[in-house]
């Protein structure tokens, strides 16, 4: 390969443009490494040193080659970039460029066309050294193209690594009024907004803690317990019962299980029961569950205030 054409190819960390090449020598020397093999052609005006695999992250800087500076990854690729989702193979890299910018999808890159789209701050940043969309209107824009049952998962991190906030999404959903799953997606922030940390929290508010008869649970209460701070699942404070919700990545943990003993001894030193419900029975025995939540409430109320110690 020419000298300057290698050159130019290793400063772009395995990229170079048609127009980068164009501004230092003859196009066709350019045109002449495709042919011999050095070069390989990845999207219109973007080659690749054939020496390299086209890895995910090389794809995602020639689409942002492609789109010439206007355009940022965005949808599914950019819930990868910010951590929240992995890219799956064989996934389209997708690219949220302006109306009319003439652009169009390729195979492997699905281009996005919004109108009073801008590639600058505030609607874009840089993470990882890529341009991409917002974290919220990420999460908004993939969630009609996730299946129903993992849509839910992303925005559930988002939130809880504090990424973003249920409201800061209900204010970017407001941009997309034809937004495809809008009732889910909007009662899934109710349900973070209310202190649900994770899918198996939320079954447990719509389908166990909520209903006839039962009291206004607090969720993922603070409490500082033998020099340590822990979290209660679902909280009834009058009654003083915590009830944990086991997901089912902890069925067999026999580490986390003794975690899990010395903090429900710690609690019962305060006065506090510990009640824990496996996701298996949550799930398959609901009916079960939400009449045993009732009982043992009931119970816990019989006793005399005297007895109860204070918080």
């Amino acid at each position: 390969m020419n000298p300057l054409l290698r050159s130019l190819v290793d400063q772009g960390g395995g990229l170079v443009t048609r127009a980068e090449a164009g501004q230092a020598l003859p196009v066709w020397i350019l045109e002449r490494a495709v042919r011999t093999g050095h070069l390989r052609r990845m999207l219109p005006g973007v080659y690749l040193d054939a020496r390299l695999e086209p890895t995910s992250r090389l794809l995602r800087r020639a689409a942002l080659h492609y789109g010439r500076g206007r355009g940022a990854l965005s949808h599914t690729t950019a819930l990868d970039v910010w951590g929240v989702r992995s890219h799956l193979p064989g996934e389209a890299v997708h690219l949220t460029v302006p109306a009319g910018s003439g652009l169009r999808s390729r195979p492997g890159l699905t281009i996005h066309q919004q109108r009073d789209f801008t590639a600058e701050p505030p609607q874009v940043v840089v993470r990882r050294g890529l341009s991409v969309t917002r974290i919220e209107r990420a999460l908004v824009d993939a969630w009609p193209l996730l299946p129903s049952a993992d849509a839910p998962g992303p925005v559930i991190r988002a939130v809880n690594d504090r990424l973003t906030t249920p409201a800061r999404i209900v204010a970017a959903m407001a941009r997309a009024p034809k937004l495809t799953g809008r009732v889910r997606l909007r009662v899934l922030l109710d349900r973070l907004a209310a202190g649900c940390h994770s899918a198996l929290e939320i079954w447990g508010h719509d389908h166990v803690f909520s209903g006839s008869g039962m009291p206004s649970f607090q969720r993922q209460v603070r409490m500082r317990v033998a020099g340590r701070t822990v979290y209660l699942d679902v909280y009834a404070e009058h009654e003083r019962v915590d009830f944990e919700l086991d997901g089912a990545a902890t069925h067999g943990d026999l580490r986390q299980r003794e975690i899990d003993l010395r903090r429900d001894a710690a609690l019962a030193a305060l006065g506090i029961l510990v009640v824990r419900f496996t996701h298996r029975r949550l799930v398959r025995e609901t009916a079960a569950v939400r009449q045993e939540v009732l009982a043992i409430l009931a119970a816990r109320r019989t006793r005399a205030p005297a007895d109860r110690p204070s918080r």
